[in-house]
């Protein structure tokens, strides 16, 4: 009885021994017949496309059999359940995808965009285990993942899998330098063709924006992570320490413009707009007390024009405070330009629309209101003096303070 009790635990025992086989740590020359390149896109025309592309490409070099993979992080699609809300929240879902490049080099050459292809030095050890990583993370259950702009788009993605195969190496050497740049500035530059978007990200960037970045950190720019991995060293199977790229090859060349190196400094232009338009207002609440067709002209000019302002700050610092509130937009908590484009603008609409009639005088609540706003304005200029306060908004306050301060300036003016 012994015996057989012993024989039947050793048959249950057996399979737990023989899975067990499985677990083992591949050889060291289980990527032998691996190359691993990183693989980056330069900027297209779409508003996804400005910020350019990276993906990793494997070629398995096998007998009778050369297979060439190409692992994309980024990928989305509109037809997505609630893509738009999850997108306006902050909670967007993106995915890896594994492509044949002989099915997408064509489509980005077909887009005038340029391809880069870095042959990297990884031992067989490293492209092996970067193989095993992509082949389970492209698996259904696993090639999802939080999206964000900043920190986990397909650039980082791909930055962290090459740096996991490599043991830190990447980051070790790129988490230190800095050429001082910041997610604005870079966000800026990109979207430099397309200015009304790039105003839009301008005024929805919060202080998180304006952190000066790690070469590391900055590589959420796929084009800076193709330039930063250049100077990274790795150590080869003998223990010598060698480029990180092994070769580069442009496969091919952009039709398109590159974007500039640097975001455009729009501030003096901003703060001759906003002086003009302040003269330019307080000028018109001069006029409108006479009873005259000039004084006509002026009312219905001063009224379309400080309702437009009140409405476009008003209606824009709502969805600031809904963009820190009510979404995962981290980049935009905190934004100080809610006291530029301030929701109380709102509440002098009203008073705005009925300041086209000859006898209209304003209240003490939009006097007091037009008060608020301005010093608020004048406030947030006055912070940028502490070091606490990071965020570069001098665009908006140049642009801003002025239209306020000459709104609550020109209900002075009194009909004699």
């Amino acid at each position: 009885m012994l015996a057989r009790a012993f024989a039947l635990w050793i048959l249950i025992l057996f399979p737990l021994f023989g899975n067990a086989q499985g677990f083992n740590p591949p050889p060291e020359d289980a990527g032998k017949d691996l190359s691993v390149s990183l693989v980056t896109f330069g900027p297209g025309t779409e508003l996804w496309e400005r910020f350019g592309h990276n993906a990793i490409l494997i070629d398995m070099h096998e007998p009778n059999h050369h297979v060439r993979l190409l692992y994309n992080y980024g990928m989305f699609d509109f037809a997505q359940k609630n893509f738009f809300l999850n997108f306006a929240r902050g909670r967007m879902l993106y995915r890896i995808a594994v492509d044949d490049p002989a099915d997408e080099f064509p489509q980005y050459r077909e887009e005038g965009r340029w391809i880069v292809e870095q042959d990297l030095n990884l031992t067989p050890a490293q492209r092996a285990k970067l193989r095993d990583y992509l082949d389970w993370n492209a698996r259904p259950e696993n090639a999802q993942y939080r999206y964000d702009y900043f920190t986990a788009n397909c650039a980082t993605r791909v930055r962290d899998a090459l740096d996991a195969a490599l043991g830190g190496a990447i980051h070790a050497q790129l988490i230190a330098p800095s050429r001082g740049f910041t997610y604005r500035m870079d966000a800026l530059r990109l979207m430099r063709p397309a200015p009304a978007m790039m105003v839009l990200i301008d005024a929805g960037l919060g202080p998180f924006a304006d952190k000066r970045l790690s070469y590391w950190a900055e590589s959420f720019v796929p084009m800076e992570f193709m330039r930063y991995v250049r100077e990274v060293k790795v150590r080869d199977d003998a223990g010598n320490l060698i480029p990180l790229v092994a070769r580069e090859t442009t496969v091919a060349t952009a039709r398109l413009p590159e974007p500039p190196d640097y975001p455009p400094n729009w501030i003096w232009w901003a703060l001759a707009i906003g002086i003009l338009s302040g003269f330019g207002l307080l000028a018109l609440a001069r006029e409108r007390v006479r009873t005259d067709f000039a004084g006509s002209f002026a009312r219905a000019t001063f009224a379309i024009s400080a309702t437009a302002i009140s409405l476009v700050c008003g209606i824009a610092g709502l969805v600031l405070i809904g963009l820190w509130t009510l979404t995962d937009h981290v980049a935009a908590w905190h934004n100080e330009n809610i006291l530029l484009l301030n929701p109380l603008c709102i509440l002098l609409v009203p008073a705005w629309i009925a300041s086209a009639r000859a006898r209209w005088q304003p209240s003490r609540f939009v006097k007091t209101t037009s008060f608020v706003i301005a010093f608020l304005a004048a406030f947030e200029f006055f912070l940028k003096i502490y070091p606490s306060f990071p965020q570069d908004n001098r665009f908006w306050i140049a642009l801003l303070l002025p239209i306020h301060a000459a709104l609550a300036a020109g209900l002075c003016w009194r009909r004699e």
